[in-house]
């Protein structure tokens, strides 16, 4: 029933245009949903207003990816290990008929932080909407103040485990990435600064395909992001990435993808070596 509650108290936040950065009841929202538009109307109502397209990507066959960003949310990324949070993600998803976004305040808390900004999360929030239109809000949520904290469960990472891939000068770790396979693997590259760029990832069709077991509706969560800086290239951990991205995520369905985590390691370790 507190569920229900809280659910309806979002609804009622977004459909009125507000954009709260901690939620009635404590819980804040994973994605917003907006009315279908085709990918090219939407990449243009977002550009309209403010934000860089700078990748797009098809994790299922019914679904495009934008990536987007603008430089409030790259300054807000500046710090050591923040770099993840410099992007939000939009689903043109043409299974459901609708348009999925990543919340700036449920993805910047926990990507961000302690360095999270609630004014800029506001700011973004209503940019969205402003593109997109009315916004209603996703039944996946989480408590906004444990998102800083999250683990799915005892044992697994924290937003600080992160797979250390690779450590070498800068410019090398990058030239590897593009060397890999052709460069056919990079859907972008982020430009941050200071030696800092965050690289979007394309897995393989066989590792991707954990979105088809556990839920096309959350198909944002690719491309795999990695992060190089100060002579470092680092991935966020599947386990917490995934269970995050996921907050409605069971054990039982964990379960069904129990190898994912481990290939995808695999897969972003491999240009390095």
């Amino acid at each position: 029933m507190k569920k229900v509650m809280i659910y309806f108290a979002l609804m009622f936040l977004a459909l009125n245009g507000a954009a709260a950065t901690e939620p009635a009841g404590g819980d804040v929202n994973a994605y917003y949903y907006a009315a279908y538009l085709d990918p090219s109307e939407a990449e243009s109502r977002l550009k309209s207003a403010g934000f860089e397209i700078i990748g797009h990507y098809a994790a299922t066959e019914k679904s495009e990816t934008l990536i987007i960003t603008n430089s409030a949310l790259q300054t807000a990324a500046g710090k050591p290990g923040r770099g993840f949070g410099a992007i939000l993600r939009i689903l043109v998803d043409g299974e459901h008929q609708r348009i999925a976004v990543t919340n700036p305040v449920y993805f910047g808390k926990a990507f961000l932080q302690k360095d999270y900004d609630p004014v800029l999360a506001e700011q973004l929030t209503k940019s969205l909407a402003n593109a997109l239109g009315t916004m209603s809000v996703s039944e996946d949520t989480f408590a906004f103040d444990k998102l800083e904290g999250y683990h799915f469960m005892i044992g697994m990472p924290y937003y600080e485990d992160v797979y250390e891939l690779a450590e070498d000068d800068t410019a090398a770790l990058l030239s590897k990435l593009d060397a890999y396979n052709g460069g056919k693997n990079i859907v972008f590259k982020l430009s941050m600064g200071e030696g800092k760029t965050l690289v979007g990832f394309a897995l393989s069709d066989d590792t991707k395909a954990f979105v088809e077991t556990i839920g096309r509706q959350n198909a944002e969560i690719l491309p795999y992001t990695i992060l190089v800086e100060e002579g470092k290239a680092t991935a966020l951990a599947a386990k917490y990435y995934i269970a995050i991205s996921y907050p409605m995520l069971t054990m039982g369905e964990f379960m069904r993808i129990v190898n994912t985590p481990g290939a995808i390691e695999k897969e972003l370790s491999t240009p390095f070596k």
